[in-house]
């Protein structure tokens, strides 16, 4: 099985750190049809997701870290260590990193903004190996406060070279690439983001009908957010899973 291509800076993997593992496993296998395969004990309960034979995403027991569920973004880098040596020279704020031997290297830090992201040194681990249609990782993107200060983060610290779509009091928003191209986006959220919440990336997973996964997502525990909405990118709507874990899903045009 070939895999995915990846750029430096693009999203290559999520993982979600979840308090009731055994709950999140059921919701997601059941609304997304994924497979879930436990990894050897050595990697502290890890659980890996596949959809039809091909790697989607990944989860862990949270134990004693504090804060909530939530899905973490980890975007390709050359060098771990220069990335996180990058961030912490830029305002950022590491959090955590390791070693996973031959499979690749890891971290998790705090960008400029305070949002979560992740950064992936790539060995023997492949990623996501499918990122279009029902069930796939189809988008990321970061919600935040400060919009130029993301992007003056992002571009310097995973190299990302942006484009423009909107630049208005209404509308801010840069992605990594452009059109077909692109591959995630910042999203200036400051109008929206309540002011005890923190900035964050969101995923969005791919549906074969939007109003029909929304449905199921209730069915499952979940809570919708918002009604179904048409965009120019697809059919879409936000919600969160039965621990507070935020995701969206998107019915690709």
């Amino acid at each position: 099985m070939a895999d995915v291509a990846f750029r430096i800076g693009q999203p290559r993997w999520m993982d979600m750190m979840s308090r009731d593992i055994d709950a999140s496993v059921a919701f997601y296998s059941a609304l997304f049809g994924w497979k879930a395969e436990a990894s050897p004990p050595e990697y502290g309960g890890y659980v890996e997701f596949s959809l039809d034979g091909k790697t989607v995403a990944g989860m862990m027991p949270r134990g004693a870290r504090s804060g909530d569920d939530s899905w973490i973004v980890y975007l390709e880098v050359a060098d771990a260590k220069a990335t996180a040596d990058a961030a912490v020279a830029n305002d950022g704020e590491v959090v955590a990193s390791g070693d996973l031997d031959e499979m690749g290297s890891w971290l998790v830090l705090k960008d400029a903004t305070g949002a979560e992201i992740g950064g992936w040194q790539s060995g023997t681990h492949s990623g996501f190996q499918v990122r279009t249609g029902p069930g796939a990782p189809v988008w990321h993107e970061l919600h935040t406060r400060d919009f130029t200060r993301a992007v003056d983060f992002y571009e310097t610290v995973f190299g990302w070279k942006t484009e423009v779509l909107g630049d208005t009091p209404d509308f801010r928003f840069s992605t990594l690439g452009a059109g077909d191209d692109a591959v995630a986006g910042i999203y200036d959220a400051s109008d929206e983001l309540a002011e005890i919440e923190s900035p964050f990336w969101d995923v969005y997973f791919g549906v074969e009908n939007a109003n029909e996964s929304a449905v199921r997502v209730t069915e499952l525990g979940g809570t919708v957010l918002e009604q179904v909405t048409d965009t120019p990118y697809g059919r879409l709507a936000h919600a969160v899973d039965p621990t507070g874990a935020r995701f969206a899903i998107m019915q690709e045009p």
